[in-house]
This record gives C-alpha cells, structure tokens and sequence, in this order.
C-alpha cells in the first residue's frame, strides 16, 4: 500500500517534464514570430504560424489535464477505500505507461491512429479500475 500512489507521482512528474518540452519549443518560436507576445492573445491566428511541434507539445501538455484527471481521482478513492491490490497497481502503472508512450508519439510524429489506439488503451485500464472499484460495493 505504500507504493500504490508512486504511479500518481509519476504522471504528475511526466507533466512537468511536458511543461519543459513545450516551452522550450514554444518559447523560441514565439519569439521568431514576434517578440510581443501580447499578439498572441490579441491576434489568436499568430498561433497558426508556430512549427506544428511547438504545437504538438502544448496540445499534448493540454491533454495530460484532460483524462488523467479521472485517473488521480480514481486513485485516490482506491487508496481511501483501501483497494491497493496487485490488480489495480498494475493497471495504473500500465495507465502510466501509456500516456508517456503517447506523449512521446504525439510531441515526435503526432500519429494520430497510433495515438487514438493508445487512447483507447488507456482508457480501458481506467474503465476496467473503475468497474472493478464499484464491483466492490456490491
């Protein structure tokens, strides 16, 4: 049970890591646009201008505050209940896994088949936490 939220830990870390890569993308090509960056908000079509990486990097930093917010709050109501067994460790790590093979797909080639398939699994290993965890109160 002491190791259960070290897969929360590491997807929190993995979004910092996301933050990192998509300044450091978009930052420099911000500037080669304009070094006013008020343009941006003020002319939202600027931001079509950004290489598609700079891009990727901060949709991908987006997503990683879409769904995994499900998955820290699933966690965290495994861990109150005390559902911290082998079967849900697994498939967090698993969730884990997933979302940094499908950050590194999306910031490099941004396959979206490919990326939509990882979705899907990850998705899975949520939906199967969560109907397992409501099993529970039966």
């Amino acid at each position: 049970m002491e190791n259960f939220l070290t897969p929360v830990l590491a997807l929190i870390l993995w979004t910092f890591v996301m933050w990192a890569v998509m300044y450091w993308r978009r930052i420099p090509a911000m500037n080669a646009i304009t070094k006013n960056t008020q343009e941006f908000i003020d002319d939202p079509k600027l931001g079509e201008q950004l290489p598609a990486k700079a891009r990727w990097a901060a949709d991908n930093y987006n997503h990683l505050h879409e769904q995994p917010v499900l998955f820290y709050a699933l966690m965290g109501y495994l861990f109150m209940t005390e559902h911290t067994g082998a079967f849900f460790l697994n498939l967090a790590w698993a969730y884990v896994i997933i979302r940094i093979v499908h950050s590194l797909l999306q910031i490099t080639s941004n396959r979206v088949v490919i990326r939509f398939g990882l979705f899907v699994l990850g998705s899975l290993c949520l939906i199967a936490m969560a109907v397992r965890a409501a099993l529970y109160l039966f």
